[in-house]
Protein backbone atom coordinates (compact mmCIF):
# COMPACT_ATOMS: atom_id res chain seq x y z
CA UNK A 1 0.00 0.00 0.00
CA UNK A 2 1.49 3.10 -0.92
CA UNK A 3 2.22 5.73 2.05
CA UNK A 4 1.06 9.33 1.23
CA UNK A 5 1.56 12.33 3.44
CA UNK A 6 0.26 15.57 3.49
CA UNK A 7 0.84 18.74 5.21
CA UNK A 8 -1.91 20.99 6.82
CA UNK A 9 -3.94 17.62 5.81
CA UNK A 10 -6.87 18.85 8.50
CA UNK A 11 -7.20 22.15 6.74
CA UNK A 12 -9.47 23.29 3.59
CA UNK A 13 -8.64 21.60 0.40
CA UNK A 14 -6.11 19.01 2.24
CA UNK A 15 -8.94 17.28 4.15
CA UNK A 16 -10.78 16.69 0.68
CA UNK A 17 -7.63 15.24 -0.73
CA UNK A 18 -7.29 13.12 2.15
CA UNK A 19 -10.79 11.83 1.46
CA UNK A 20 -9.85 10.82 -2.06
CA UNK A 21 -6.51 9.19 -1.18
CA UNK A 22 -8.18 6.88 1.33
CA UNK A 23 -10.95 5.89 -1.34
CA UNK A 24 -8.43 4.94 -3.69
CA UNK A 25 -6.87 2.55 -1.45
CA UNK A 26 -3.84 4.83 -0.28
CA UNK A 27 -2.19 5.27 3.44
CA UNK A 28 -2.81 8.83 4.68
CA UNK A 29 -1.02 10.57 7.17
CA UNK A 30 -1.96 13.83 7.88
CA UNK A 31 0.16 16.32 9.49
CA UNK A 32 -1.32 20.08 10.70
CA UNK A 33 -0.45 22.25 13.52
CA UNK A 34 -4.13 23.03 13.73
CA UNK A 35 -3.68 26.78 13.74
CA UNK A 36 -6.15 28.31 15.70
CA UNK A 37 -7.42 30.80 13.23
CA UNK A 38 -8.33 28.46 10.58
CA UNK A 39 -9.44 25.44 13.71
CA UNK A 40 -10.84 27.43 16.63
CA UNK A 41 -9.43 26.24 19.59
CA UNK A 42 -6.88 24.16 17.97
CA UNK A 43 -8.90 21.00 17.85
CA UNK A 44 -8.79 18.35 15.28
CA UNK A 45 -11.99 18.91 12.63
CA UNK A 46 -14.96 16.42 12.84
CA UNK A 47 -14.61 16.32 9.17
CA UNK A 48 -11.33 15.09 9.16
CA UNK A 49 -10.96 10.99 7.89
CA UNK A 50 -11.15 8.91 10.64
CA UNK A 51 -8.83 6.27 8.63
CA UNK A 52 -6.16 8.90 8.26
CA UNK A 53 -3.37 8.64 10.77
CA UNK A 54 -3.71 11.77 12.21
CA UNK A 55 0.24 13.93 13.77
CA UNK A 56 -0.27 16.97 15.81
CA UNK A 57 2.91 19.20 14.41
CA UNK A 58 4.55 22.26 13.00
CA UNK A 59 6.53 22.13 9.73
CA UNK A 60 8.40 24.65 11.22
CA UNK A 61 9.91 21.61 13.72
CA UNK A 62 12.57 19.63 11.86
CA UNK A 63 13.03 16.52 14.02
CA UNK A 64 8.78 16.13 14.30
CA UNK A 65 8.64 16.69 10.64
CA UNK A 66 10.98 14.50 9.92
CA UNK A 67 10.31 11.53 11.94
CA UNK A 68 6.95 11.72 10.20
CA UNK A 69 8.42 12.23 6.26
CA UNK A 70 10.95 10.12 6.06
CA UNK A 71 8.90 6.73 5.58
CA UNK A 72 6.65 7.96 2.97
CA UNK A 73 6.24 7.59 -0.77
CA UNK A 74 4.19 11.01 -1.69
CA UNK A 75 3.96 14.23 0.26
CA UNK A 76 1.54 16.86 -0.78
CA UNK A 77 3.08 19.92 1.31
CA UNK A 78 -0.23 22.26 1.97
CA UNK A 79 1.03 23.48 5.31
CA UNK A 80 1.37 27.67 4.82
CA UNK A 81 0.01 30.12 6.09
CA UNK A 82 -2.51 32.01 3.83
CA UNK A 83 -4.24 35.60 3.56
CA UNK A 84 -3.00 38.02 1.60
CA UNK A 85 -3.94 40.97 3.19
CA UNK A 86 -2.69 39.92 6.80
CA UNK A 87 0.67 38.77 4.94
CA UNK A 88 1.36 42.40 4.88
CA UNK A 89 1.61 43.18 8.32
CA UNK A 90 2.25 39.56 9.84
CA UNK A 91 5.51 39.45 7.92
CA UNK A 92 7.47 37.45 9.89
CA UNK A 93 5.16 34.28 10.97
CA UNK A 94 4.24 33.87 6.61
CA UNK A 95 7.88 33.81 6.19
CA UNK A 96 8.97 31.78 8.58
CA UNK A 97 5.48 29.06 8.11
CA UNK A 98 5.83 28.90 4.82
CA UNK A 99 9.69 29.48 3.72
CA UNK A 100 11.53 27.85 6.94
CA UNK A 101 8.88 25.12 6.54
CA UNK A 102 9.26 24.39 2.82
CA UNK A 103 13.15 24.62 3.84
CA UNK A 104 12.78 22.01 6.14
CA UNK A 105 10.96 20.05 3.76
CA UNK A 106 13.88 19.97 0.90
CA UNK A 107 16.79 19.67 3.63
CA UNK A 108 15.25 16.60 4.96
CA UNK A 109 14.54 15.27 1.55
CA UNK A 110 18.27 16.00 0.48
CA UNK A 111 20.02 14.93 4.20
CA UNK A 112 17.68 12.16 5.41
CA UNK A 113 17.39 8.77 4.27
CA UNK A 114 13.78 8.34 3.50
CA UNK A 115 11.26 6.62 0.23
CA UNK A 116 9.23 10.04 -0.82
CA UNK A 117 8.97 9.32 -5.03
CA UNK A 118 7.50 12.65 -5.73
CA UNK A 119 6.32 15.96 -4.36
CA UNK A 120 3.62 18.06 -4.80
CA UNK A 121 3.57 21.70 -4.03
CA UNK A 122 0.58 23.81 -3.53
CA UNK A 123 1.63 27.08 -5.35
CA UNK A 124 -0.73 29.90 -5.83
CA UNK A 125 -1.89 32.18 -8.20
CA UNK A 126 -0.96 35.04 -6.24
CA UNK A 127 2.41 34.80 -7.48
CA UNK A 128 1.41 36.02 -10.73
CA UNK A 129 0.10 39.57 -9.39
CA UNK A 130 -2.20 41.10 -11.98
CA UNK A 131 -3.35 38.66 -14.60
CA UNK A 132 -1.81 39.21 -18.75
CA UNK A 133 -3.71 42.29 -20.51
CA UNK A 134 -3.93 43.20 -24.41
CA UNK A 135 -3.96 46.53 -25.88
CA UNK A 136 -5.45 46.15 -29.01
CA UNK A 137 -2.85 48.47 -30.56
CA UNK A 138 0.01 47.65 -28.33
CA UNK A 139 -0.41 43.87 -28.10
CA UNK A 140 0.03 41.58 -24.90
CA UNK A 141 1.71 43.17 -21.86
CA UNK A 142 2.68 41.78 -18.19
CA UNK A 143 0.37 44.90 -16.13
CA UNK A 144 2.54 46.49 -12.83
CA UNK A 145 0.45 46.15 -9.72
CA UNK A 146 -1.61 49.28 -8.96
CA UNK A 147 -1.29 51.40 -6.54
CA UNK A 148 -4.35 53.86 -6.46
CA UNK A 149 -4.18 56.69 -4.06
CA UNK A 150 -7.53 58.13 -4.20
CA UNK A 151 -9.80 57.56 -1.43
CA UNK A 152 -12.69 57.00 -3.70
CA UNK A 153 -13.54 56.42 -7.20
CA UNK A 154 -16.41 55.60 -8.91
CA UNK A 155 -15.88 55.75 -12.74
CA UNK A 156 -15.50 52.15 -13.75
CA UNK A 157 -12.70 53.39 -16.40
CA UNK A 158 -10.12 54.23 -13.22
CA UNK A 159 -10.10 51.09 -11.80
CA UNK A 160 -9.21 49.42 -15.10
CA UNK A 161 -5.53 48.24 -16.71
CA UNK A 162 -4.14 50.45 -19.44
CA UNK A 163 -1.47 50.21 -21.94
CA UNK A 164 2.06 51.13 -20.46
CA UNK A 165 2.69 52.78 -23.94
CA UNK A 166 -0.49 54.31 -25.45
CA UNK A 167 -2.65 54.21 -22.17
CA UNK A 168 -5.46 52.92 -23.99
CA UNK A 169 -7.82 50.76 -21.75
CA UNK A 170 -6.83 47.06 -21.99
CA UNK A 171 -8.68 44.14 -22.41
CA UNK A 172 -7.72 40.96 -19.26
CA UNK A 173 -6.86 37.63 -21.11
CA UNK A 174 -5.98 34.41 -19.74
CA UNK A 175 -3.07 34.03 -17.44
CA UNK A 176 -0.83 30.79 -18.85
CA UNK A 177 2.34 29.36 -16.67
CA UNK A 178 5.13 30.80 -18.95
CA UNK A 179 3.41 34.71 -17.52
CA UNK A 180 5.80 37.03 -15.21
CA UNK A 181 5.54 36.23 -11.47
CA UNK A 182 4.81 39.85 -10.19
CA UNK A 183 3.98 38.66 -6.23
CA UNK A 184 1.66 41.13 -4.76
CA UNK A 185 1.88 40.61 -1.47
CA UNK A 186 4.42 38.57 1.64
CA UNK A 187 2.06 35.70 0.74
CA UNK A 188 2.61 35.86 -2.57
CA UNK A 189 6.48 36.23 -2.14
CA UNK A 190 6.22 33.13 0.50
CA UNK A 191 4.50 30.77 -2.57
CA UNK A 192 6.46 31.97 -5.37
CA UNK A 193 9.96 30.73 -3.28
CA UNK A 194 8.29 27.63 -1.84
CA UNK A 195 7.88 26.53 -5.41
CA UNK A 196 11.15 27.84 -7.08
CA UNK A 197 12.90 26.29 -4.16
CA UNK A 198 10.85 22.87 -4.43
CA UNK A 199 11.35 22.66 -8.21
CA UNK A 200 15.54 23.76 -7.73
CA UNK A 201 16.29 21.18 -5.37
CA UNK A 202 13.94 18.54 -7.13
CA UNK A 203 15.93 18.72 -10.54
CA UNK A 204 19.09 19.07 -8.72
CA UNK A 205 18.66 15.72 -6.48
CA UNK A 206 16.11 13.89 -9.06
CA UNK A 207 13.39 14.06 -7.07
CA UNK A 208 10.01 14.78 -8.93
CA UNK A 209 7.92 18.05 -8.04
CA UNK A 210 4.96 19.40 -8.95
CA UNK A 211 3.42 23.09 -8.46
CA UNK A 212 -0.17 23.93 -8.71
CA UNK A 213 -0.94 26.82 -8.82
CA UNK A 214 -4.25 26.95 -7.54
CA UNK A 215 -6.79 29.77 -8.28
CA UNK A 216 -9.58 30.89 -6.17
CA UNK A 217 -10.73 26.85 -4.71
CA UNK A 218 -14.18 27.13 -2.83
CA UNK A 219 -16.24 24.45 -1.65
CA UNK A 220 -17.25 23.05 2.05
CA UNK A 221 -14.83 22.89 5.06
CA UNK A 222 -13.42 26.43 4.14
CA UNK A 223 -13.52 27.97 7.48
CA UNK A 224 -16.78 30.54 7.80
CA UNK A 225 -15.59 31.91 11.04
CA UNK A 226 -11.75 32.75 9.44
CA UNK A 227 -11.96 36.69 7.94
CA UNK A 228 -8.68 35.79 6.16
CA UNK A 229 -9.64 33.18 4.16
CA UNK A 230 -11.09 33.31 0.56
CA UNK A 231 -13.52 35.31 -0.79
CA UNK A 232 -16.43 32.90 -0.97
CA UNK A 233 -16.47 32.27 2.79
CA UNK A 234 -16.38 35.65 3.85
CA UNK A 235 -19.56 36.79 1.74
CA UNK A 236 -21.10 33.34 3.25
CA UNK A 237 -20.25 34.18 6.53
CA UNK A 238 -21.83 37.67 6.09
CA UNK A 239 -24.76 36.28 4.66
CA UNK A 240 -25.30 33.99 7.69
CA UNK A 241 -25.17 36.84 10.03
CA UNK A 242 -27.47 38.59 8.18
CA UNK A 243 -24.29 40.86 7.11
CA UNK A 244 -24.15 42.31 3.59
CA UNK A 245 -20.94 41.52 1.49
CA UNK A 246 -18.14 44.30 1.47
CA UNK A 247 -16.64 44.66 -2.02
CA UNK A 248 -13.54 46.89 -2.33
CA UNK A 249 -13.36 48.81 -5.71
CA UNK A 250 -16.13 48.88 -7.90
CA UNK A 251 -16.91 45.41 -7.94
CA UNK A 252 -15.84 44.48 -11.34
CA UNK A 253 -12.67 43.03 -10.68
CA UNK A 254 -12.36 39.78 -11.92
CA UNK A 255 -10.96 36.35 -10.53
CA UNK A 256 -11.14 32.28 -11.61
CA UNK A 257 -13.11 29.98 -8.91
CA UNK A 258 -12.63 26.57 -8.95
CA UNK A 259 -14.57 23.73 -7.22
CA UNK A 260 -12.22 21.53 -4.52
CA UNK A 261 -13.46 18.70 -5.89
CA UNK A 262 -12.05 19.41 -8.93
CA UNK A 263 -8.76 20.88 -7.58
CA UNK A 264 -8.54 17.06 -6.22
CA UNK A 265 -9.01 15.73 -8.85
CA UNK A 266 -5.85 17.65 -10.24
CA UNK A 267 -3.87 16.89 -7.19
CA UNK A 268 -4.07 13.12 -7.90
CA UNK A 269 -3.42 13.16 -11.95
CA UNK A 270 -0.42 15.33 -10.65
CA UNK A 271 0.80 12.48 -8.28
CA UNK A 272 0.26 9.71 -10.76
CA UNK A 273 1.06 10.70 -13.81
CA UNK A 274 4.61 10.69 -15.10
CA UNK A 275 4.06 13.43 -17.32
CA UNK A 276 3.35 16.00 -14.65
CA UNK A 277 6.84 15.37 -12.98
CA UNK A 278 8.67 18.72 -12.88
CA UNK A 279 6.43 20.70 -14.83
CA UNK A 280 4.23 23.53 -13.37
CA UNK A 281 0.15 23.93 -13.60
CA UNK A 282 -2.32 26.56 -13.79
CA UNK A 283 -5.30 24.90 -11.42
CA UNK A 284 -8.32 27.31 -12.26
CA UNK A 285 -11.54 27.11 -14.32
CA UNK A 286 -10.58 29.65 -16.73
CA UNK A 287 -13.50 31.46 -16.50
CA UNK A 288 -13.21 35.31 -15.23
CA UNK A 289 -16.24 36.76 -12.68
CA UNK A 290 -16.52 39.49 -11.32
CA UNK A 291 -16.39 39.63 -7.63
CA UNK A 292 -19.99 41.64 -7.34
CA UNK A 293 -21.49 38.66 -9.21
CA UNK A 294 -20.19 36.07 -6.99
CA UNK A 295 -21.79 38.54 -3.79
CA UNK A 296 -24.99 38.27 -5.80
CA UNK A 297 -25.42 34.40 -6.60
CA UNK A 298 -24.66 34.02 -3.42
CA UNK A 299 -27.24 36.23 -2.10
CA UNK A 300 -29.55 35.24 -4.58
CA UNK A 301 -29.12 31.17 -3.71
CA UNK A 302 -29.41 32.12 0.50
CA UNK A 303 -32.39 34.05 -0.50
CA UNK A 304 -31.96 36.95 1.66
CA UNK A 305 -33.29 39.90 1.00
CA UNK A 306 -29.48 41.75 1.36
CA UNK A 307 -27.25 44.23 -0.82
CA UNK A 308 -23.92 44.13 -1.53
CA UNK A 309 -22.15 47.10 -0.36
CA UNK A 310 -19.37 48.29 -2.87
CA UNK A 311 -17.01 51.02 -1.22
CA UNK A 312 -15.07 52.47 -4.05
CA UNK A 313 -11.69 51.86 -2.03
CA UNK A 314 -8.85 50.58 -2.48
CA UNK A 315 -7.11 47.72 -1.00
CA UNK A 316 -3.21 47.60 -1.66
CA UNK A 317 -2.12 45.03 -3.09
CA UNK A 318 -5.32 43.40 -4.67
CA UNK A 319 -5.07 43.08 -8.71
CA UNK A 320 -7.58 43.61 -10.77
CA UNK A 321 -7.86 40.94 -13.23
CA UNK A 322 -6.34 37.12 -12.78
CA UNK A 323 -8.00 33.90 -14.25
CA UNK A 324 -6.48 31.20 -15.65
CA UNK A 325 -5.04 29.68 -19.29
CA UNK A 326 -5.60 26.21 -18.22
CA UNK A 327 -4.35 24.36 -21.46
CA UNK A 328 -1.50 23.11 -20.28
CA UNK A 329 -3.00 20.81 -17.49
CA UNK A 330 -6.02 19.46 -20.09
CA UNK A 331 -3.18 18.73 -22.56
CA UNK A 332 -1.08 16.72 -20.59
CA UNK A 333 -2.99 15.46 -17.70
CA UNK A 334 -6.31 15.09 -19.36
CA UNK A 335 -7.91 17.85 -16.48
CA UNK A 336 -11.11 18.84 -16.90
CA UNK A 337 -13.91 20.27 -14.73
CA UNK A 338 -16.60 18.80 -13.95
CA UNK A 339 -18.46 21.11 -11.09
CA UNK A 340 -19.51 24.38 -12.24
CA UNK A 341 -19.57 27.41 -10.51
CA UNK A 342 -23.00 28.00 -9.92
CA UNK A 343 -23.33 23.90 -9.05
CA UNK A 344 -20.90 24.47 -6.57
CA UNK A 345 -22.07 27.84 -5.27
CA UNK A 346 -25.24 26.27 -4.53
CA UNK A 347 -23.74 22.88 -2.56
CA UNK A 348 -21.56 25.02 -0.93
CA UNK A 349 -24.61 27.08 1.00
CA UNK A 350 -26.36 23.49 1.68
CA UNK A 351 -23.12 22.92 3.48
CA UNK A 352 -23.05 26.31 5.33
CA UNK A 353 -26.55 25.86 6.83
CA UNK A 354 -24.72 23.32 8.84
CA UNK A 355 -21.48 25.06 10.03
CA UNK A 356 -21.36 27.83 12.24
CA UNK A 357 -19.73 31.48 11.21
CA UNK A 358 -18.35 34.00 13.07
CA UNK A 359 -18.59 36.80 10.96
CA UNK A 360 -14.96 38.36 11.87
CA UNK A 361 -14.78 41.04 8.36
CA UNK A 362 -15.20 44.12 10.58
CA UNK A 363 -12.72 43.00 12.75
CA UNK A 364 -10.24 42.15 10.02
CA UNK A 365 -10.79 45.24 8.07
CA UNK A 366 -10.24 47.35 11.13
CA UNK A 367 -6.56 45.79 11.11
CA UNK A 368 -6.15 46.49 7.43
CA UNK A 369 -7.35 50.04 7.94
CA UNK A 370 -4.70 50.30 10.61
CA UNK A 371 -2.25 49.44 9.16
CA UNK A 372 -3.04 52.16 6.15
CA UNK A 373 -4.20 48.91 3.65
CA UNK A 374 -7.25 50.17 2.97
Amino acid sequence: MKRVLITGGAGFIGSHLCDTLIEKGYKVTVFDSLDRQVHPGGKIPDYLNKKANFVKGDVRNYNKFKDVLVSNDYIFHFAASVGVGQSQYKISKYVDTNISGTANLLDILVNARHKIKKVIIAASMSSYGEGMSKCEKCGVFKPELRNISENEIKEPESWEIKCPECENLAVPIPTDEISPLKANSIYAITKKEQEEMSMLIGKTYGIPVVSLRFFNVFGPRQSLSNPYTGVTAIFLSRIKNNNPPVIFEDGLQTRDFIWVGDVVKANILAMESEKANYEIFNVGSGKPVSILEIAKLLIELSGKSIEPVVTYKFRKGDVRHCFADSKKIRRLLGFKIDISLEKGLAMLLNWGKQVEARDGFEKALTELKGKKLV
